[in-house]
């Protein structure tokens, strides 16, 4: 095999990889209660650590919280949330969903709802199940994404990056995750819980683990857009 061929299958083996990866990966909502070894909580984290960022500023800050630091936060973030305290988002959420993105945000929604036997338009178990966020899905780990509060909405951009690269890295190490934009909503209790200065502020939340591969929840999978929906083409 010539050193052309040898490149060849090397870079297909590359980008099949990351297919492999990207089509595995989805957003775990039960996960068993074993810990994951520090070692390999570890290699995530220096993976992720390559995240491109503006201007190489790396702005994402991470707290993990595991053991019993963890089920103190579980139980602060539990109580305020089922509390029916107001939001306290650090970054202003969608106003709206429109269009294209309604549909595929209530198709994701119905195919969880579904899977769980919960009757369309009961809000009182669409409630119950929105909790569960605030139990991190019983993961044993929980990570706190934040930034720097000068650095703006490039700091949080950057931070998606690292969370989409996180991600990668545990599916690849045989973990689940799931990003919880929810945990957000209590930017104020976590600063206050963790000690966090004023300045930062909080982009996300992800629960990680050995995803429950039993639970009927961790069962269905979300549709992705086509390429000729999302990208257009200008080479004139």
């Amino acid at each position: 095999m010539d050193a052309a061929a040898k490149t060849r299958y090397a870079t297909e083996d590359r980008i099949g990889v990351l297919e492999e990866l990207l089509g595995e990966r989805y957003s775990v909502r039960a996960f068993l209660p074993q810990p994951v070894p520090s070692k390999t909580i570890e290699r995530v984290l220096v993976a992720a650590q390559r995240t491109a960022s503006w201007c190489n500023s790396q702005p994402w800050q991470v707290l993990i919280a595991s053991g019993e630091a963890k089920e103190r936060f579980r139980k602060a973030i539990y109580a305020e949330a089922a509390s029916g305290a107001k939001d306290d988002h650090d970054f202003t959420p969608p106003r709206e969903y429109l269009g294209p993105y309604l549909e595929r945000r209530r198709e994701s929604g119905f195919q969880l709802y579904n899977t769980l036997g919960i009757v369309r338009g009961d809000k009182m178990a669409y409630a119950k199940q929105a909790l569960e966020n605030y139990n991190f899905f019983g993961a044993p780990h929980v990570a706190v994404i934040h930034t720097d509060e000068p650095l703006g909405i490039y700091g949080a951009i950057d931070c998606g990056a690292y969370v989409g690269n996180f991600m990668l890295a545990a599916q690849a190490l045989g973990l689940g995750t799931i990003p919880q934009a929810a945990l957000a909503r209590h930017s104020g209790l976590i600063r206050r819980h963790f000690k966090l200065a004023d300045d930062r502020k909080v982009v996300c939340g992800i629960s990680f683990g050995f995803a429950d591969n039993a639970h009927k929840v961790n069962s269905y999978r979300t549709s992705r857009a086509s390429v000729a929906e999302t990208v257009t083409f200008v080479d004139k």
